[in-house]
């Protein structure tokens, strides 16, 4: 699966029960466990031992895990829960009828005590025949290797001096600034007032020009 060495290879079944059971989980997210997930196996293993790679100061081993489901899409709050109670870093193949689709999250150390990660952002690709999802490792450690994953999986594209942390920051800055002209520009063509129009264009001209200098 995904292109990746034998030598990760695991392949174990998980009962999806072990996610929602005994555990503080609202009705929705243990419906979506029941009603949309067929199974879930652990697939691989990628560590400093089955890859023959230095270990990473934040990443100690990836894990892959197939997730099997009855329809075309997964809640992703059953993601969030999962991330929530493995203490590893998660690379996720979704697959239904054939057809495959990978996500993974950006995540940091929760630092509150009662959970692994805090996952600030899912990325995923589109969904595609399984032979044709193909992640490569590239890195001399595990760090590296996942960042390059997140990379491939979200399509982010680093831009000139910056780390995949910074980018993703921009990125996000962005995509704010988009949402916030969309909103203005919605009000903007609703206002009938021409003082309170101008003042709106005035808004929605500055935001712009925030946005353009970000990709300066």
């Amino acid at each position: 699966m995904l292109g990746l060495p034998q030598s990760t290879e695991f392949n174990r079944r998980i009962p999806k029960q072990k996610f929602y059971e005994k555990l503080e989980v609202s009705p929705a997210v243990k419906r979506a466990f029941v009603e949309q997930i067929k199974i879930i196996y652990w697939r691989n293993k990628l560590a400093p031992t089955t890859l023959n790679i230095a270990p990473g100061q934040a990443v100690t081993e990836i894990e892959v895990l197939e997730i099997r489901l009855n329809q075309p899409q997964l809640d992703e709050a059953v993601l969030r829960q999962i991330d929530k109670e493995l203490y590893y870093h998660l690379l996720f193949v979704l697959s239904f009828e054939g057809r495959v689709q990978a996500w993974t999250g950006y995540k940091e150390s929760a630092d509150n005590g009662k959970t692994a990660f805090k996952v600030n952002k899912y990325y995923h690709t589109d969904w595609m025949p399984e032979d044709e999802l193909i992640l490569k490792i590239e890195g001399l450690n595990m760090d590296v290797v996942w960042e390059n994953f997140i990379i491939q999986v979200g399509g982010v594209e680093l831009e000139q001096g910056n780390d995949l942390a910074e980018q993703i920051e921009l990125d996000e800055r962005r995509a704010k600034f988009a949402r916030e002209i969309e909103k203005l520009e919605k009000l903007a063509r609703r206002e009938k007032q021409p003082r309170k129009k101008f003042e709106l264009v005035q808004r929605i001209n500055r935001l712009k020009a925030e946005m353009e200098n970000s990709y300066d």
